[in-house]
């Protein structure tokens, strides 16, 4: 079986955002003296907006909305200064794919605008060929929803594509959705349930591009 398409989730995989809306949530957190403000977020990897405003009520009741919105303004503020963090490897693979006229597609659960905003500001719109946004749908990572959007705008039946993720909901949902998911750990590390649905689990994309390389390799 060769490489017909690939899927990538974009926070923790594409850009270092995770981390750096952990720092932006840190900081809040001291300002309003929040008690166990990582692992609220946390809970939060992985899923859509919906599901996120979710978590947070249930932690901070009506305020979060205005932690949030502190939390905001820090993470575009450092955005505009600085453009958002490309991951090791990501310019790389993607540059591989397409050079190996690999289909690739995106499926984040964050807004599609956001998405395509983020990638264009980044110089990595023009490497996908479709975007799945987590506001086209109803139901958030880990359920197959997105995946299977995904796989379909690119005609592509799900169990020949590869899905790059870093987050466990994220891996439970290309799993449930028929797919190859490739885990590449960012905030969370791989479990024994990640390592049971992963075709491979990674430490990097440059790991990710070595891996296709190698298949490619071996059936030329």
């Amino acid at each position: 079986m060769g490489i017909d398409a690939v899927i990538f989730d974009m926070d923790g995989i594409i850009f270092d955002s995770e981390r750096l809306i952990l720092d932006c949530w840190g900081k809040v957190g001291e300002k309003h003296q929040l008690v166990g403000v990582r692992e609220v977020l946390i809970k939060c990897i992985g899923t859509n907006k919906v599901k996120t405003d979710e978590i947070l009520y249930q932690h901070y009741g009506k305020l979060y909305e205005k932690y949030a919105q502190e939390a905001s303004q820090i993470f575009h503020a450092y955005v505009d200064e600085n453009g958002l963090p490309v991951k090791k490897g990501a310019r790389e693979l993607l540059q591989f794919l397409k050079d190996e006229k690999v289909p690739v597609g995106m499926a984040s659960s964050t807004r599609k605008a956001a998405v395509e905003a983020e990638l264009k500001q980044a110089g990595l719109y023009d490497y996908f060929q479709s975007i799945t946004g987590g506001d086209q749908l109803e139901r958030s990572k880990p359920e197959p929803d997105i995946y299977l959007m995904a796989c379909e705008k690119m005609g592509i039946e799900p169990q020949y594509i590869y899905a790059i993720e870093d987050s466990h909901n994220g891996i439970r949902a290309a799993y449930r959705a028929g797919m190859m998911p490739i885990m590449v750990p960012d905030i969370l590390p791989a479990t024994e349930e990640m390592r049971k649905m992963n075709v491979e689990v990674f430490g990097d994309l440059l790991q990710v591009k070595a891996y296709f390389q190698r298949k490619m390799a071996l059936e030329a």
